[in-house]
């Protein structure tokens, strides 16, 4: 195991012994809250939301050109990541004048333009990679069985 990974696993461990830490003087209503959520969580992701991101790929790989994909599967994950950021302030909950905690912002116009602006990229990355000289795929197929540089001798 390298000093890298064990620092990782140190890490983890000193990461979860602190959660651990925070949630022992919980009360029983909020720790029960709490894993309902998570298993509320699990089962989306696994039942809904990984079907769906199976289905649109199968289907959206017969409409988008190969070119495309990549930058169309990025796009499509940040916007979903921006939704999931944005449902906690999107309907300004909380929103009294005795609470200074939620900022005057129009949440949803700044979520559109934060769409927009992922899915400007998609044909911005499209062009750049047609723009650069040589592309990775045109450097592989110009290689043959034999393009391979000796190595040096084993000791």
């Amino acid at each position: 195991m390298t000093a890298a990974r064990i620092l990782l696993v140190v890490a983890g461990v000193a990461a979860g012994l602190y959660g651990g830490v925070l949630l022992w003087d919980t009360s029983s209503t909020v720790l029960v809250r709490i894993a309902v959520w998570a298993l509320v969580g699990v089962v989306v992701h696994d039942f809904v939301f990984a079907p769906l991101c199976a289905a649109a790929g199968v289907a959206w790989r017969t409409v988008i050109p190969a070119s495309w994909r990549s930058a169309v599967a990025v796009a499509a994950l940040c916007s979903v990541v921006l939704v999931i950021l944005a449902i906690p302030v999107y309907g300004r909950p909380g929103a009294r004048p005795d609470n200074p905690t939620v900022l005057d912002r129009d949440y949803p116009a700044g979520l559109w333009i934060s769409i927009a602006l992922v899915w400007a990229c998609v044909p911005a990355y499209h062009l750049l990679v047609r723009l650069l000289p040589v592309g990775q795929d045109q450097v592989v197929d110009r290689e043959r069985a034999d393009d391979v540089e000796r190595q040096p001798p084993s000791r």
